[in-house]
């Protein structure tokens, strides 16, 4: 197996940005998920709008906008993107009391979206923990990943596919 070369550091170690110059400019996708886990008592006050710091999805909803333009700000050696588009949103799974955040982000760039949806995400989860901390402090953030990303040299990955990546993995090696 090959082994990949660190690309953010240099011969003597040093930390350095990664040279893009060379990429092609293409459309480029990402896809983000991560979850909050509340109490009932948060999870009521969320979904009535009752929290006395605001309507607590909207807030998190430009938060977490907000976050994924400052990524480059917040990520060392992440590269600073034009994004075309930016959203976010939830979904409350009330029975779990669990709220889901997801934030796609669209550029058109020589790197990819995927450090600015991750950001995006926990930006937004963030902001529900700030808003709602007053009521439970035993909130969980959890399950934080990239769901999808598209276009650049590396085409299209999808978080889904690795499994069916380990399943083969695990059937190559049985068989050896």
């Amino acid at each position: 197996m090959e082994e990949k070369k660190m690309t953010h550091f240099d011969e003597n170690g040093n930390a350095v940005m990664v040279d893009v110059s060379q990429k092609a400019v293409t459309a480029r996708t990402a896809l983000a998920v991560g979850s909050i886990y509340v109490n009932q008592a948060v999870m009521d006050a969320v979904r009535n709008r009752t929290v006395k710091k605001g309507d607590v999805l909207t807030v998190a909803q430009v938060a977490g906008i907000m976050g994924a333009k400052q990524t480059s700000s917040l990520i060392p050696m992440c590269h600073n993107l034009l994004i075309l588009k930016c959203a976010v949103e939830f979904e409350l799974h009330p029975q779990e009391n669990k709220i889901t955040a997801f934030c796609r982000v669209k550029t058109e760039g020589k790197t990819g979206a995927e450090m600015e949806a991750l950001t995006g995400v926990q930006t937004a989860l963030l902001t529900i923990y700030d808003m709602c901390k007053a009521i439970d402090k035993r909130m969980q953030i959890s399950e934080v990943h990239l769901v999808e990303k598209t276009g650049g040299k590396s085409g299209t990955f999808r978080f889904e596919d690795r499994e069916e990546e380990n399943h083969e993995k695990s059937s190559d090696h049985n068989s050896q």
